[in-house]
């Protein structure tokens, strides 16, 4: 989960050009599975590097960066009426590129790039009083492009650009206890910009750079054991004929999320994508998906309530997006409800 700002009128100038030949880089095949339905635009500024979350049947998202300025606002999607409403504000520093989760009952939100410093400060959002408590600082070094997810109600993050370099730790935090332990290292190489899901009580993490390449690992945390197993590659490295097709799901900027037991990462990539890739953890298999119908970018917000995921806010070069899209992955492709 970048930034760069400019004056109105060269963004006007960018819109009007651009656009048209953005949308014409969708894919537009008729044998791919899956939906896309655009709903009611984001109410708050459009930005990219913001944090995305579901905490039971409500989506939420705040901070990020909209060109200009670093943000604090929060907002709540409400899917049953497709309406947003505004929430407190984050308390702390204005940020992007931070990291966001949410357990059963409660909303978390930590690290991030402030335009000068990174940052390690750690917050939590409880829905029912509409109110923010400082927490204990994420145990880790300073970092902004982390990743993070939560399982049974605790919190993991790790990864990110560091002071000095990417790094690959991995931390866990207890809400309970308000307290950060660090667990065992991503068996994989360090990176920045991963994405990544939860399926059966399990966590995955993949794509991200380092070293200047994008990466293909992919690796499933287990938190009873505290271990790592690493997963076949996201790219055409075998001599098999499953992984062909591997030719766009490794990248940064990617937004993942869960729905009915299959991961899925949508947009973002190795330049500023629209395909979508479904996981099943039972194969150890990707499937593309009917590619994202809005305009291509990265750095966007996703996550999933129900049986629908989400994919909200994000960039293209100076352009800023706060339009709001709905993903049914098992339904056919309608491009008139858009």
């Amino acid at each position: 989960m970048t930034f760069k700002g400019v004056k109105y009128w060269v963004v006007l100038v960018v819109v009007i050009v651009l656009l048209p030949i953005l949308n014409s880089c969708s894919k537009s095949s008729t044998d791919l599975v899956g939906n896309w339905v655009k709903l009611s635009d984001f109410d708050g500024i459009a930005r990219s590097g913001a944090v995305g979350f579901a905490i039971g049947t409500k989506g939420y998202i705040g901070t990020g960066y909209d060109g200009e300025d670093r943000l604090t606002d929060f907002w709540e999607y409400d899917p049953v009426r497709n309406a947003w409403t505004q929430k407190a504000d984050l308390p702390g520093i204005a940020r992007n590129s931070a990291v966001g989760f949410g357990t059963d009952s409660k909303g978390y939100i930590g690290t991030g790039y402030d335009g000068k410093n990174r940052l390690k400060d750690f917050y939590e959002y409880d829905p029912s009083s509409n109110t923010w408590a400082q927490k204990a600082d994420f145990g880790g070094t300073a970092r902004f492009e982390a990743f993070g997810f939560s399982i049974n109600n605790k919190g993991y993050l790790g990864t990110g650009d560091a002071t000095t370099s990417y790094m690959k730790d991995f931390w866990e935090y207890d809400p309970s206890t308000d307290t950060w332990t660090q667990k065992t290292s991503i068996g994989g190489e360090k990176r920045r910009g991963a994405s990544g899901f939860v399926i059966s009580g399990k966590g995955y993490i993949t794509t991200g750079v380092d070293n200047g390449s994008y990466l293909t690992d992919f690796w499933m945390y287990d938190p009873s054991g505290d271990t790592w197993t690493k997963k076949r590659s996201i790219a055409d490295l075998s001599d098999e004929t499953y992984d062909d097709k591997y030719t766009t799901i490794r990248g940064q900027g990617k937004v993942g999320f869960t729905i009915n037991g299959k991961g899925y990462l949508a947009t973002g990539g190795t330049d500023i994508g629209v395909e979508t890739w479904e996981y099943d953890s039972t194969t150890d298999l990707w499937t593309e998906k009917t590619a994202f119908e809005g305009t291509t970018r990265t750095d966007a917000v996703g996550f999933a309530i129900g049986a629908t995921g989400y994919v909200t806010t994000g960039k293209n070069a100076t352009y800023y997006f706060d339009d709001i899209w709905g993903f049914q992955p098992d339904a056919e492709k309608n491009t008139d409800d858009n």
